[in-house]
């Protein structure tokens, strides 16, 4: 179908300009993404903190008004084939456990290795685990780094409104 073939190649160039970018950027787009998907609520509570000093974690969404509740975001820009090990998601998980935080977002431009993926279900932090391939699918179903070039309604007969 020709959608599928436009989100295919978007798709390509948003990870080809993502994994181009400075850290700051994709660490902010992480968060943006974050923040469009719901998380941070209406007042979208969300910031990048990543840099030198991160303590492993790039970004912060509080989920409540005071902050109670946070989610705890890793933004690793790898390149293709460069896939994200166990080692990447246990020093994230133990930067959660710094920081008395119970769950995060682990999000990579590449993959994730099996003993990666088994690990992060396997610890009782919720971590989740975005590859490269998932992120820039949600980031065109949630328009961040995309715009709309043209939008169509497809119309069938409404039988129930016949009856």
């Amino acid at each position: 179908m020709g959608i599928n073939r436009i989100h295919t190649d978007v798709g390509d160039a948003l990870l080809t300009r993502l994994r181009e970018s400075h850290p700051d950027f994709f660490e902010q787009a992480v968060v943006d993404l974050l923040l469009k998907m719901g998380y941070g609520g209406a007042e979208q509570r969300g910031k990048r903190i990543g840099g030198s000093n991160d303590g492993g974690v790039d970004g912060v969404i509080d989920q409540d008004a005071l902050g109670l509740d946070r989610i705890y975001v890793q933004a690793k820009r790898y390149a293709d084939g460069n896939t994200v090990g166990r080692e990447a998601i246990q020093a994230f998980v133990g930067a959660l456990h710094g920081v008395g935080a119970s769950r995060g977002v682990f999000i990579t431009t590449s993959a994730f290795s099996s003993g990666a993926r088994d690990y992060g279900k396997a610890v009782p932090s919720r971590v989740i685990l975005i590859d490269g391939v998932r992120l820039v699918g949600l980031m065109i179903k949630y328009r961040v780094g995309v715009q709309v070039k043209q939008s169509y309604d497809i119309v069938e007969l409404d039988e129930d409104f016949f009856e």
